[in-house]
This record gives structure tokens, sequence and C-alpha cells, in this order.
């Protein structure tokens, strides 16, 4: 076994892999950027090594400088963790000619499933099943819509070196087929260096199911599968094992295809075969197709360690170090059903956007895994992908791991930066969900019930109140008044809606809150608060906001009367920036005549391209922004011309 490995990541994968380096004795190296100096993964490893400027180009995406580090700091061996140069072929060759060892598969393996048109051929050539379609090299735009003509629509274009969902568009008519290639090439270029695509045929009620392998070079095993139907725009949202529905034969067969694949390559380490499944009928040994092989870790794999008991980072450390497989097929079972969601920084009900900010307060509950890069105190940051936490669950049956995850999520305090927690939290008590009815439409379908937007109770405005005014300390002092309980007034607001509170105070651990006409009654009863007689949810005071853990997180301002803003209106003659990030494109130009929703410029931001669209007609006054600015939230990019200015022209 090694003595030390180094850990070319950050966030909760250097983290998971540093827990179980640390649990077979070897010493840990962790790498950071300018914006991770002080971040968890540094705080836990043995040693830690600054690579660059925050950017990932400018630091996880270094291999000179990562291996430059291994070498300084005596590191036997990298790890790659997923994402950044994980799946580098060029980065495991530099690793192996410095004599060190890559935890993971060789340049070749990574190379013959890096190219999805190759891959799909290699797969056919190993008798696995793949999707009807084109994934040749010829790439003339009349050329690849003749070929969609032919495979027949709906199809999906798809990045040949893509992942993710980068590079990725249906196209369901032969109208919307040229708009959607040039996008999808764009994006492709962008986020890989490579514009190729391939077309397949889209399954109509399509099922993502993919299969955890693990090889030692020659053969492999399986650890079983993983339904990640439940997708977002290609990304994964809440992962589960075993997959719902499925049957032995096809287990069998599908286990058996991903051997196929890996032992294909002659692969080593941790990888996983993706399918895409046809579910519009059941599950079936022959509705299944190959659509890639990840050579890495995949984000989801805590769910198949909770069903199988396996600790994959220790396999790959073991493997790496010369072992051979730790056990045979015939040893591996399932135990039970495990879930997994993604807990983001993200504002859901402005479509998802990607949301920064500072952790002011983080709490997981215990009965669940909470595998997290990041803790109380620490900065959400624009460079990277905006994870707060994978939060697993496991049962002895579906159902059972589902209500245990559906805790875990009420459970779970965020304060500092929205979160999907409550979108989370919806589709745990979707019915089809709940009942096992997954494809990767669920969410598309029925995303206006799934974001909602919660509604506080008298209660819980009550309790924000009291937590504004500091009431809800137990030794607060009400001071001397003759006759009369202390009165303080506060004026708070959630959302547009703002509301006033009248906080009688009969003493420090009994206050009387009037909202209206409603009055709430608050006692401290062994220790606790209870509202009208029902205990209140925790809460917390961050300089002007009160956070309370109710409802998956609701966040109060406390109004300041003699600052309320004045202005309205202007918001519409104004383009901003959601987020930080940087302008890639920039298509209005000064006098333009616009339309309500037309494209005015691109922001990339947190791995994704964002549409900055116009929120009514006008003509464009002023462009406050070039291509290539980097820019940070709320800056003015494009302002068109006000109303009144163009009743006047």
């Amino acid at each position: 076994m090694f003595e030390k490995i180094l850990i070319a990541n950050r966030g909760e994968i250097a983290c998971r892999v540093i827990e179980s380096a640390r649990a077979l004795g070897v010493r840990t190296v962790a790498v950071y950027s300018d914006a991770d100096r002080a971040s968890k993964h540094v705080a836990l490893a043995d040693e830690a090594v600054h690579i660059g400027g925050s950017a990932p180009a400018e630091s996880y995406l270094r291999g000179d400088v990562i291996i430059a580090a291994a070498e300084a700091t005596g590191a036997q061996a990298i790890h790659p963790g997923y994402g950044f140069l994980s799946e580098n072929p060029d980065f495991v060759e530099a690793v192996e000619a410095a004599g060190l060892v890559f935890i993971g598969p060789s340049a070749k393996a990574i190379k013959a499933m890096g190219l999805k048109d190759a891959a799909k051929a290699l797969m056919h050539e190993a008798g696995v099943p793949v999707v009807p379609g084109y994934h040749g090299a010829d790439q003339d735009a009349a050329f690849l819509a003749k070929q969609a003509e032919e495979i027949g629509y709906p199809v999906l274009i798809k990045a040949v070196a893509g992942g993710g969902g980068k590079g990725m568009r249906l196209v369901e008519t032969p109208k919307a087929f040229m708009e959607a290639l040039e996008s999808a090439k764009g994006e492709a270029k962008t986020a890989f260096g490579n514009e190729d695509v391939l077309i397949e045929k889209f399954v109509t009620q399509p099922r993502h199911i993919e299969v955890q392998v693990f090889g030692d070079g020659a053969t492999a095993v399986h650890l079983f599968e993983r339904d990640c139907s439940l997708q977002r725009r290609h990304q994964k949202v809440i992962e589960e094992a075993p997959a719902p529905g499925m049957t032995e034969e096809m287990r069998a067969a599908m286990g058996d295809a991903a051997v196929k694949a890996a032992e294909a390559i002659g692969y080593k380490g941790a990888g996983t075969v993706e399918f895409i499944v046809d579910g519009s009928q059941g599950l079936r040994a022959d509705g299944f197709w190959f659509m890639e092989m990840n050579t890495r870790l995949q984000v989801e794999h805590p769910v198949t360690e909770a069903i199988t008991g396996v600790d994959l980072v220790e396999w790959q450390l073991r493997v790496a170090a010369g072992e051979g497989l730790p056990k045979r097929q015939d040893e591996l079972s399932i135990t039970g059903h495990a879930f997994e969601s993604r807990l983001y920084a993200e504002d859901v009900p402005k479509g998802f956007l990607p949301a920064t900010g500072t952790l002011a307060h983080l709490a997981f509950p215990e009965g669940a895994r909470a595998d997290s890069g990041v803790r109380t105190g620490d900065t959400i940051s624009p460079f990277y992908d905006p994870m707060i936490a994978k939060i697993i669950s496991h049962g002895p049956s579906r159902a059972v791991a589902l209500k245990r995850m559906a805790r875990a999520l009420a459970q779970t305090q965020v304060a500092g930066t929205v979160t999907n927690l409550s979108f989370l939290g919806a589709l745990c008590a979707h019915e089809g969900f709940a009942a096992g009815e997954v494809d990767t439409g669920l969410i598309g379908r029925d995303l206006d019930s799934l974001v909602q937007a919660p509604v506080p109770s008298d209660a819980q405005r009550a309790l924000a109140a009291l937590v504004a005014l500091g009431l809800t300390q137990a030794e607060w002092p009400t001071g001397f008044h003759l006759w009369s309980a202390m009165r303080r007034q506060v004026c708070l607001s959630f959302g547009e809606a703002e509301f006033e509170a009248v906080v009688e105070s009969l003493s420090a651990q009994a206050h009387d809150v009037t909202l209206g006409e409603v009055r709430v009654e608050a006692r401290r009863v062994g220790g606790r608060w209870m509202l009208n007689g029902q205990l209140a949810p925790e809460a917390v005071q961050i300089e002007g906001q009160v956070f309370v853990f109710a409802q998956y997180g609701l966040c109060f301002e406390v109004v300041d009367p003699l600052a309320r803003a004045a202005s309205a209106g202007a918001g519409a003659a104004l383009i901003e920036a959601p987020m930080p990030g940087l302008v890639k494109a920039v298509f209005a130009k000064a006098g333009q005549e616009v339309k309500a929703g037309d494209r005015l410029a691109i922001l990339e931001a947190m791995k994704m391209e964002h549409a900055l669209l116009a929120a009514r007609d006008g003509i464009v006054a002023e462009v406050l922004c070039e291509a290539g600015a980097q820019v940070e939230a709320g800056a003015a990019l494009i302002r068109l011309e006000d109303d009144a200015t163009e009743a006047a022209a």
C-alpha cells in the first residue's frame, strides 16, 4: 500500500478520498487554488500545496504543477477524483512518465471511451447493445440533418467529447435541427475544445440506468446498477440503487454487458457504464443500450457503497497499489435500498440559477450520510460547481430509504445562500417517484408542481419576529415597566411581502406576538420554545436576515422603515448579471430594436451558459459590457431606453 498520495481535486470528493486513505493509514496531500486556501479539504489533509489562481485553468487543470507538487511532497500516487483531469489521458501519461502511479484506468482505456462515436463502435464489436444513430466523422451540417431524418425524429445531438449534458440538444422536428446543431457545437467547443457531435435516436420514455464496474486490468466485476433517471436538463438530481422495477434477468444482462465493456478495454479501477433504457413497457433484457462509459469514480458512488457495503475508494487504492480485485462477482450482493440527493446553492424559482454566498450556518441531521466539501463559514465560489453536499439515505426497502431521505432533507439547515432543498423535498413527496415510476422526463412534466414558493405560517412569522428582536434568548432582560408588559415592534419581509409584528414580553420565557388580527403565544418549556403549544423550529439571525429552519428554510429580511427603496419599474429596462460569471457573447447593439424574449447576451457561470433575455420590447440605449469580461452578480450589462424616452421619440 502507498505511504502517501496526492489528491488532484477539491471539495467533497477530495474530502471523501482523504477519509478512505486515512482509514488505510495512507497520508494525503491536498492541492488548492487561491479561492480554496481555507477550504475543508485543505484542513483535512496531512499536507497542502498551493497550485495557482482561482479559475480551474490556473490551478486544478494544471497537470504539470500538480505533478510537481506530488514530487516535492514525496507522494507516490495521484488520485484524480472526478472532473478536472480525471479523464485526461495526457495527464495520466505525464503522471506515469514522472514515475508516479495514477489511481485510475490507463490512458489507453480513457482514450478508448473518451470519444462517444469511437466508444460505441468498440462496444458494438464487444457485443454490447448500442443506440441506433450516426457516429461518423463527417460533420457537414446538411449531411448530419440527412442522418437525423433517416434515424427518425426525435433525435439527440450529443458532443462526442461531452459529459454532464454539455453540448447536448433534443430535436423533435426537422425545422429545429440546424439551430440546435449550431448551439450544441458552440457549447461543445467551449466545454471540451471539440465541436464534433453525434446523432442518436431519442427514446421517448427513457430511463438512465448505469452499472458500477471495477477492474484490475484483466478481469472485471460489476457492483450492480444505479438509477439516475431523475434529471433536469441532463443533470442528475436524485440517484438510487438498485433501480426500481429491475428484474433479475435484466440485471444479469446489464451486468454482463458492463463487464464486457470494461474487459474489452483492459479496464483498471472504478468506472461506470451508462445505459439508456426504454421504460415504456417495463424493464426488459432487450430494452437497454450503451450510452457511454465514465472512466472514473462517479458523483453518485455512495448509493452503490450503501447497498454493497464496499468502500469504492479503498478498492481504488488497493488495486492501484498492485492488489487484485478484493471480491469475486459471486461474493457481491445487494442489501436494502439507497438514495442520494444533490444539494446545490441555486435559485430554483429563478430557473435553477447557480448561486454564491457565505454559508453562515450549515448543519446535517444524524441518521443520514452527508458528503460535503464545505462547512459553516465557507463560501460557495463562482469558480466551481455550487454543490453544498450529497445527502445519502439507506434502508431495508425503497419505501423506508425514501422516507429517511425526506426526513434528512427536512432537517438539513442551510443559511447564507438559496438552495434546492425544497425542490428535493418535493421530489421525494412526488407520488409517481414514490411509486418507482421514474423516467428522465418526470421533472420536466411536473416542474410547476415541484417548484412551489413556500408560504410561512403565522407561527413561523412570529418566530422570525422574536429572533429579529433577540427575544429567543432565555436570559433576555425584560427591563422594568410599571403595570404593563414591555412592547416592541419589528417589520420584516418574506419575498415581496412585508409584515409588522408587535411583541409583548411578559417575561424572558413568555411572549405574545400580534400579527395583524392573529396572536401567537410563545412560551419556553423544558428548554425549548413552543408556539401556540407546538414545538418551534430552530432559527438563527445573521446580520439583517432571520433564517427559520422550517419548510426547508425560510429567509426573512429585517426591514428598516427609514431605508425602504422608493424606486420601482426600472428593472425591466436594465439587464443585470444574475450571478458572477464570464460574458461569453453580446448580441445587442446601441440603437437596436428588440422584442421581449430576444437573446441579448450569454453569461457563462458555474460551468453552464445562461442566456440573458430582454424583459420587454424596447430599444437598446447602452451596452455596458463586452465579450470576455468577468462580471459580478448584479452588474449592469445592457440598458434599454425607458418607456418615457421611447414614447417621446
